[in-house]
């Protein structure tokens, strides 16, 4: 049995929560926030279906102190699902602490951070894990099994948008502050951002155009990820729609004979069009990527051999894509990864 502590309990530790109570042999031993008000069993908002269920907490260990939990839980691993600027320094407390250790997305603000994330594991031989969910999201992993087997050709052009009314829900609003969010491109973009180097390797450059938005920071951009083979790819995310508007995450590519579409938000939401005219709807999984991740994470502790499908160094990499399309976008330049 695997015992879990989940370290921050506001959106995403509640779908950790929910996910981690439906795996086999895993055990939510502990559950810690700063605030003890928000150790509840209500939901909250978010920009997924599925955060406000109503939770059972009855007989689980609640903290406010993670180094108490830690002394007094005998844990094999946690979940830090705190604010940005925080996963940095519960990372390195964790590792240190002899825990393995999956921690959500953006890995850090920046790659100095990330490396030194990266060095504790190794030094400690704990698994690290950023939560890279879109990696493990259905739609997702049908698109990149389609791409690489070549079944309708090689990829020429593709779309990905992220777009959102700004997330005003956060705990001491900490989404709206750039210094601890990273604004939208580093908290909401970075899946697209990260998706690409997933499914086409790290750019070659990146060029990128973005306005101010409610963070303070670059809370919408559009950039163009600029490959040897000349493939148009690029990806548009916000914070800038207004609260009607909800939440979309879609995709458009455009391969020689076919295109793949996804859209959340109509139904329905995943397709292929040949360029036989068929229209082809795939059965796919009902589960969300957060129990794709989730799942890749328990087995990787329980000694299973997997598919290297996230890595640390993906994800320090993906950091340093979203800052230099930052950088672009600031300068009105080409600004290239090396």
């Amino acid at each position: 049995m695997i015992r879990i502590g989940i370290v921050g309990f506001g959106f995403m530790g509640k779908m950790h929560f929910q996910c981690y109570q439906q795996i086999k042999n895993v055990k939510i031993a502990a559950v810690c926030d700063v605030e003890m008000c928000r150790l509840s069993a209500t939901g909250t908002v978010g920009n997924i279906r599925g955060s406000k269920k109503v939770l059972d907490l009855k007989g689980i260990p609640l903290y406010s102190d993670f180094d108490k939990m830690v002394k007094e839980q005998n844990l094999d691993a946690v979940s830090i699902t705190l604010p940005t600027y925080l996963h940095y320094i519960y990372t390195i407390k964790a590792i240190k602490a002899g825990l393995h250790t999956l921690c959500e997305k953006p890995m850090a603000l920046n790659t100095k951070d990330c490396k030194k994330m990266i060095d504790a594991a190794k030094k400690y031989k704990k698994i690290l894990q950023i939560g890279h969910c879109i990696r493990f999201w259905p739609e997702y992993i049908y698109l990149r099994n389609i791409v690489n087997s070549g079944k309708y050709g090689r990829v020429l052009g593709a779309t990905f948008q992220r777009l959102s009314y700004a997330p005003i829900w956060s705990w001491n609003n900490w989404f709206m502050d750039k210094n601890k969010s990273g604004g939208a491109i580093l908290d909401l973009h970075i899946h697209d951002s990260d998706y690409v180097q997933y499914l086409f390797g790290t750019p070659k450059k990146v060029f990128s155009r973005g306005i101010k938005g409610p963070s303070k920071g670059t809370d919408y951009i559009v950039t163009n990820f600029i490959y040897d083979d000349n493939k148009v790819i690029t990806a548009e995310g916000g914070w800038t729609m207004k609260k009607g508007f909800g939440f979309e995450m879609s995709f458009n590519v455009m391969l020689e004979r076919a295109t793949i579409s996804y859209d959340c938000t109509r139904t329905p939401v995943f397709k292929v069009a040949t360029d036989k005219g068929k229209l082809i709807t795939p059965k796919l999984p009902k589960n969300n990527g957060y129990m794709g991740e989730l799942l890749h994470f328990i087995k990787a502790i329980n000694g299973k051999k997997i598919p290297a499908i996230t890595t640390p160094q993906d994800s320090l990499n993906s950091v340093k894509i979203v800052l230099a399309e930052k950088k672009s976008a600031q300068t009105g330049r080409t600004i290239s990864l090396k």
